[in-house]
């Protein structure tokens, strides 16, 4: 799909894609959808075993060339990195992989939500936002942030051949936002879009909470759609 005033970078296709929290539901989603996309794919976890069983799973479905390792081995066989982990392991993780992701485009997709009895809100983070946490853990990767919003469900069916979707992609490094608007641009219906620098991840975040109301109040899997771009 052609989208008005965008700059494409090429090559993407060539890389090797790692998701660090590849056994959680979002990060799953994505691979599958990357791996049906024709896309090299690495699935990482603290522990390689259960890193290669989801990488297993997720060839049977999606077919495509997906392997397993413990994070580090992840983050050094990648050429760009999805960060899907838990909040609570966010910082300690990617102070462990300092190394295995200098110099690599690293995707940070980490929502800080709480969830009380009114259900969820963003939670304050000291750096502004996960990706700003991110980027002072990794000074020597080119963060990005991202796919904060898509639905792990959506993207898990495969029934669903078309995910009408727009990824709001993150950063102050230009050529590092259009390789992952392509990353995007590779699921069938979802489009990268740029979203502004990297100090304004935090609404992009904190957004999450307002989708999740959304969809338990309509039953849904809601997105964003971005208009006349």
């Amino acid at each position: 799909m052609a989208t008005r005033g965008a700059v494409r970078v090429t090559g993407v296709r060539e890389m090797t894609v790692g998701v660090l929290g590849g056994t959680g539901a979002q990060g799953r989603g994505l691979a599958i959808r990357w791996a049906k996309a024709g896309l090299k794919v690495v699935i990482g976890s603290r522990n390689a075993e259960r890193a290669q069983q989801a990488a297993d799973e997720i060839k049977e479905i999606a077919g495509g060339d997906v392997t397993g390792a413990d994070n580090a081995g992840c983050a050094a066989a990648s050429d760009l990195v999805l960060a899907a982990l838990p909040w609570e392991g966010h910082a300690d993780t990617l102070k462990a992989l300092q190394t295995e992701l200098a110099g690599k485009i690293v995707i940070d997709c980490v929502n800080p939500l709480g969830f009380d009895k009114k259900g969820p809100y963003a939670l304050p983070v000291e750096e502004g936002s996960a990706a700003q946490q991110a980027e002072q853990i990794l000074p020597d990767s080119r963060v990005t942030a991202a796919f904060h919003h898509v639905s792990a469900v959506t993207l898990a069916d495969l029934a669903v051949d078309h995910v009408d979707l727009d990824v709001l992609v993150l950063g102050d490094d230009r050529e590092a936002t259009d390789t992952v608007r392509e990353l995007a641009d590779v699921i069938p219906g979802v489009r990268g879009i740029y979203g502004g620098r990297l100090r304004n991840a935090h609404q992009v975040e904190a957004f999450t909470a307002n989708l999740i109301a959304i969809n338990r109040r309509y039953k849904a899997h809601a997105g964003l759609r971005i208009t006349d771009v």
